[in-house]
C-alpha cells in the first residue's frame, strides 16, 4: 500500500456539553493538526499516489470553513457533539466529496482509502478511517 499524507492547522472553539466531558463541557478553545493520509495499492502513471500539491490545496480548502470558528454556531452542526472523532469523519467526508467533485485529478480513481487524524496535543490524537467514496 502507498500514501500521501499532508498536514495543516485549524483553530476552533466548541463546547461538549455533558457531564461525560468533564471540564471540556464547557466553551473552550482547540488547535488540531489535521493530518489526511490518501491510500492506494499502486502508484499512478505518474508514479504517485496522488499530487501532493493538489491534496495539499483539497485539505486547506476543507479545513478553511472551520478554521477560527465557533463550531457551536454553525448551523450544519446545531445539537451535535463535535468531538474530535467526529471531526475527523466530517473531514474524510468533505475530502470525498472534493474527490468526486475532480479536485483532485489524475490519480485520484485509484485511491483506496483516507485516513484523518486530528492531534490536539502531542499526547493525545483520534482518526477516522474509511474507503474513499465515490
Amino acid at each position: 500500500m502507498f500514501a500521501v499524507e499532508v498536514r495543516e492547522t485549524i483553530m476552533v472553539a466548541h463546547a461538549l456539553p455533558d457531564p461525560f466531558f468533564g471540564p471540556a463541557a464547557a466553551k473552550h478553545g482547540a488547535t488540531y493538526i489535521v493530518n489526511v493520509a490518501f491510500t492506494g495499492p499502486a502508484l499512478s502513471r505518474h508514479n504517485v499516489v496522488i499530487d501532493m500539491g493538489r491534496a495539499q490545496a483539497v485539505v486547506k480548502a476543507v479545513l478553511a470553513p472551520l478554521h477560527y470558528q465557533d463550531l457551536d454556531a454553525l448551523p450544519q452542526f446545531a445539537g451535535v457533539l463535535t468531538t474530535t472523532e467526529f471531526l475527523c469523519r466530517h473531514i474524510h467526508g468533505a475530502v470525498c466529496a472534493a474527490i468526486r467533485r475532480g479536485e483532485l485529478g489524475d490519480g485520484a480513481e485509484a485511491l483506496q482509502s483516507i485516513r484523518v487524524t486530528m492531534a490536539e496535543t502531542p499526547a493525545a490524537r483520534a482518526w477516522y478511517e474509511a474507503p474513499v467514496t465515490m
